[in-house]
């Protein structure tokens, strides 16, 4: 490793924070950055090279995130927009939902069951508020239609 191209210190937290869980080239640059006190040139050097040596992915960082999402019981568009705020472009989080091949319908099927039971919704109150919960979710309103009638 070259100490002239990066600053070893931000390195070393980096490296620490990575050790934890998979972190995205955006989450990384926002942690190191806190304080103030590193300049964001010295924090870029630092992030090209972790992705250089293989340190840091944000494609696996992508996929880390989905399947742990999936197993939470998120749908597809709260996982795309979470990759998203984290800084994952568009065509990357579409590729990794797509890896995580789940059957989203028998997931919908899964987070409604776990939540409300087999038992259908008692009244329009009832059926709203199901609604509202697996949109939170980040379920297509369409799918949800589709289950609750």
């Amino acid at each position: 490793m070259d100490s002239l191209s990066h600053d070893p210190e931000i390195h070393e937290r980096a490296l620490r924070l990575l050790a934890t869980r998979e972190h995205s080239r955006e989450e990384l640059r926002a942690k190191l950055a806190r304080g103030g006190s590193v300049e964001s040139d010295a924090i870029e050097a630092v992030l090209d090279a972790l992705v250089r040596e293989g340190s840091q992915s944000d494609q696996r960082f992508a996929e880390a995130w989905v399947r742990s999402r999936i197993e939470r019981g998120h749908g597809p568009l709260r996982i795309r927009n979470d990759l998203l705020a984290r800084g994952i472009e568009t065509g990357l989080a579409e590729r990794a939902l797509e890896a995580a091949d789940c059957d989203w319908e028998a997931q919908l099927r899964r987070v409604h069951a776990r939540k409300f039971g087999d038992t259908p919704p008692a009244d329009e109150r009832d059926l709203a508020r199901r609604a509202r919960f697996l949109a939170y979710r980040g379920f297509a309103s369409g799918d949800i239609y589709r289950l609750l009638r």
